[in-house]
């Protein structure tokens, strides 16, 4: 009898991933007919705009941003991370395989837009078009250089799955992950250990990506070698060029805060496209709103181009200290909003003096008056000085999980099932 239930519950699980299946190749469908539908309709507002003055005439690239931005975010969400890869890699070795810059690698975790200063309307590349390294200038990155295992300051489609899968691990979550690879309970984990762990994170992350419905976890083509996470790169740094190091759990937690440091830097280069150590009010403005809800993105990106008629914008530069304090907020989103929204709710309204505030009681930050007041901009939607706090809120967290977002569920689950298995040990108990 316990055979033949296993056998029933593995028919099962097979039925259900053929369900997922179906449904996903139904979902990229719909997908690509609406992305047809949209160019069509890009091609037939060109042809209507051409005889128009040039501000006019600048109305169709706006568009053509809105359509490439949807079109990337649902790409990062659903699609395999090969196509995620190809997509947004903007090199090319002479042997004609396809590498990224660090900036790229940004670009295919963070949900961007280009920069307004620049004449770019997408991130990536569509097939059969010629790649042009440094489109985006964006400095090189030290940091990123310890996942170049090949040590030719380009990251390849390996060298990216495993940073990807790195960062896959919430920073709420680096705790978990690491007790997850300390399989012997000393602290302290060595590099079989490691490689054993994010193999089975990696195998995980497929199937949550998108890639199960192909043979392997990949297309054809993108291969994933099963030593992805061999010698150099950062296992030289974790472990010694011998591999007989250990790690310690301070060493690895400063790692991965450091990792998503670097992604936030790059990400704030990527908008300072003429490397002026700031960027403009508007490109903040962006970077707030890539987070946003689609369903709502239309509206906000309005808000964000009317910016460019109001004066009070105009000199607005904002730096990456002040960058850096709002994407400390989101890391502390929970008491933030208990406080503004208890706030709103008691007194009625949250003026900006309130919300500047409660961020500095509350989480211990300085927030700009410039930074609090873009924000009002894109979140006061009734203009009466009142933030409108439910919608501040999810676009924040949506902004946060935007790295981990497309994995994030496997891996708790994966961690979720593993430490059951080991310790008999309550989930909920594991991330508390």
């Amino acid at each position: 009898m316990g055979l033949v239930h296993s056998r029933l519950e593995q028919l099962e699980q097979e039925r259900e991933k053929q369900k997922e299946t179906e449904r996903y190749l139904k979902e990229e469908m719909e997908r690509r007919k609406e992305l047809e539908r949209k160019l069509l309709q890009l091609k037939s507002s060109l042809k209507s705009h051409n005889s128009r003055d040039e501000q006019d005439d600048q109305l169709p690239d706006l568009y053509r941003r809105k359509v490439f931005f949807n079109y990337e975010k649902r790409m990062r969400l659903h699609s395999p991370p090969e196509k995620v890869f190809e997509y947004f890699a903007s090199c090319r070795s002479p042997e004609g395989e396809v590498l990224m810059e660090a900036a790229d690698l940004m670009r295919a975790v963070v949900p961007v837009f280009p920069p307004s200063e620049s004449n770019l309307v997408r991130e990536g590349y569509l097939k059969g078009e010629r790649r042009s390294p440094g489109h985006l200038r964006c400095p090189p990155s030290l940091f990123f250089m310890l996942f170049d295992v090949n040590n030719d300051g380009l990251i390849s489609f390996n060298e990216y799955i495993f940073l990807v899968t790195l960062l896959s691990i919430p920073e709420s979550s680096f705790s978990a992950a690491f007790k997850m690879f300390d399989m012997d309970n000393d602290g302290e984990i060595d590099k079989e250990e490691f490689k054993k762990v994010m193999a089975l994170m990696r195998s995980h992350n497929n199937y949550r990506q998108g890639a199960h419905h192909h043979r392997d976890g990949m297309r054809k083509g993108s291969k994933v070698n099963d030593d992805y996470v061999e010698n150099g790169g950062v296992l030289e740094y974790f472990f010694g060029i011998d591999g007989k190091g250990r790690l310690s759990i301070h060493r690895f937690l400063q790692f991965m805060r450091d990792l998503h440091h670097e992604i936030l830097r790059l990400e704030f280069d990527h908008y300072d496209y003429k490397s002026r150590k700031t960027i403009s009010a508007k490109d903040f403005a962006l970077s707030i709103v890539a987070s946003a809800d689609l369903s709502h993105l239309g509206r906000l990106l309005d808000l964000v181009e009317e910016m460019n008629n109001d004066p009070s914008f105009k000199d607005v530069r904002i730096t990456f200290e002040e960058f850096n304090n709002f994407a400390e907020l989101r890391k502390k989103l929970l008491p933030f909003s208990l406080a503004i929204i208890g706030f709103a709710k008691v007194n009625g309204l949250l003026r900006r003096e309130d919300f500047q505030r409660a961020a500095s009681h509350v989480c211990g930050l300085s927030l700009s008056d410039n930074v609090v007041k873009i924000v009002y901009h894109l979140f006061d939607t009734n203009g009466d000085g009142h933030l409108s706090s439910d919608e501040f809120v999810r676009v924040l967290h949506n902004k946060e999980n935007d790295i981990t977002q497309p994995m994030e569920t496997g891996i708790l689950r994966f961690l979720s099932c593993c430490w059951n298995c080991k310790h008999s040990f309550p989930y909920s108990r594991l991330f508390s």
